[in-house]
């Protein structure tokens, strides 16, 4: 049993932030993203004798995916809207000036209401591939679709955010203002 544990923490725990990160994303909420990682950490852990090694990092983010979803539908009205809290989870800038820092901190709060506007299937494509840096076949064995299914996805969700940032003022594209934009 020493050895399982030790295997699966191994495979597992460096991926607690990216799950957290799904998580919240998918949930809108921290307490619940919480207790969602949570639960699909023991899921996992339960499960982890069908992990055939390997990157651990998608075969969690899967687990993560799907108890998120059941979570959900036990646990709350399909279109719950919960606001996502930029300065707990705002990533410190201590190096950049203060005009930079207020430009970056309006484009962060622009992409975050722009993507609070997606569709949950195409908020975690976005999610996965933009901020988690996924593969498309990961994000495909993810999300539990085929790859052309999953780049069609992706290209419409990157379409609709991009419509959404220009609809709120924003000039630059979804990719811009992901990496500091310009």
């Amino acid at each position: 049993m020493e050895g399982v544990l030790q295997d699966f923490e191994e495979a597992a725990l460096p991926h607690l932030g990216a799950a957290y990160n799904l998580a919240r994303w998918l949930t809108r909420d921290d307490t619940d993203a919480e207790d969602v990682v949570q639960e699909a950490y023991l899921r996992a852990f339960r499960h982890f004798g069908s992990f055939h090694g390997g990157n651990g990092r998608p075969w969690l983010l899967a687990i993560v995916r799907n108890t998120c979803y059941t979570w959900m539908q036990q646990n709350r009205a399909p279109e719950l809207l919960t606001a996502f809290d930029e300065e707990i989870h705002a990533v410190a800038e201590d190096h950049l000036n203060p005009e930079t820092r207020l430009l970056k901190k309006a484009d962060n709060e622009l992409l975050r209401q722009a993507l609070e506007e997606l569709p949950a299937e195409f908020r975690e494509v976005i999610v996965l591939r933009e901020l988690e840096g996924l593969s498309y076949k990961q994000i495909a064995d993810v999300a539990e679709i085929p790859v052309g299914t999953m780049m069609s996805r992706l290209a419409r969700a990157r379409r609709r955010l991009q419509q959404i940032l220009k609809s709120n003022g924003n000039k630059e594209t979804p990719e811009e203002v992901m990496v500091g934009g310009s």
